[in-house]
Formats: structure tokens, sequence, C-alpha cells
């Protein structure tokens, strides 16, 4: 039985305004798809941009394999993304617009035991719609607090 990894982007729903979200394969070498199984990794730093109709993911960091040798990879090597025709021609379109961008939100692994990120088309947000966020996350905790009290 393999167990459940899961590495999130926190960052990517406080910083973008996240719409439509895609799955996406990743081409790995064999000691980076080793390190993700451990669950060593981060996408918090991690962009992905268009390049001659293919999509890559930049500063996605897989630490080196601990089991690993001289062969082993470079932790932040541009890694190239996996999509249908049809989703890469509308991300690639709708990156063309100012202020969107591709952003990394989930790496995991899939059934089959393959990595897959997990991306979304997001537009920046601005200081104030970072603020309003905060106020509303807090009303919510505060709200859940307080209906727990009265509820027992």
């Amino acid at each position: 039985m393999q167990q459940k990894v899961e590495i999130r982007n926190k960052k990517a729903g406080f910083q973008y305004t996240l719409a439509e979200s895609y799955t996406a394969g990743i081409v790995l070498k064999g000691t980076e798809i080793k390190s993700i199984r451990e669950g060593a990794g981060s996408i918090s730093e991690a962009f992905c941009f268009v390049r001659d109709g293919e999509l890559f993911v930049k500063n996605m960091n897989i630490p080196e394999y601990s089991h690993g040798n001289l062969m082993n990879h470079d932790i932040l090597r541009l890694r190239k993304l996996l999509l249908n025709k049809r989703e890469l021609k509308k991300i690639e379109t709708k990156t063309r617009e100012k202020g969107v961008t591709v952003v990394p939100v989930r790496l995991f692994l899939s059934d089959r035991g393959f990595a897959k990120l997990e991306i979304a088309i997001g537009r920046g947000k601005k200081n104030f719609d970072k603020r309003e966020t905060l106020k509303t996350k807090d009303s919510k905790r505060e709200m859940d607090r307080v209906m727990k009290k009265y509820r027992v």
C-alpha cells in the first residue's frame, strides 16, 4: 500500500484569485519521483510559463533523493508539464492577458503512482483584496467558535 503524498502551495490562494484549474502530469527523473514519494518537495516559490507551445514549471524544489548517488537530479531544474493540446491553447491565450499567471496549487501522487501537479489560472490580488480575504477568514473563524460554544 502506498502512502498519501500531498504538497500544497498555501500562498497561492492568498496571493491570487484562482479561476480555472487543471491537473497536469510532470516529466521527472528517477530520483525525483523517489524524493516526492518520501514526501519531500516545495511548490511555494514555483510558477509556470508557456514556451514554444509547451508548459513548464520553474523553481519547483524537489530535494535530492536521500539514497541517491552521483547521478542525483538538479534541485530546481526546469520541468515539463503534460497537458492536452486544447488545454495548452486555452492556458496560452489566458496568460497573454495582463496580470494573469499560471500557479501550481498542489503536487500529489495519482492512484497509479504518477506525480501530478494541479495548476490554476490566477490573477494577482491587490493589497486591499488580501486584507479583505483575511477579514472574511477571521470572521468565519469567530462565528464557528461562537456557534461551537453555544451548541454544547
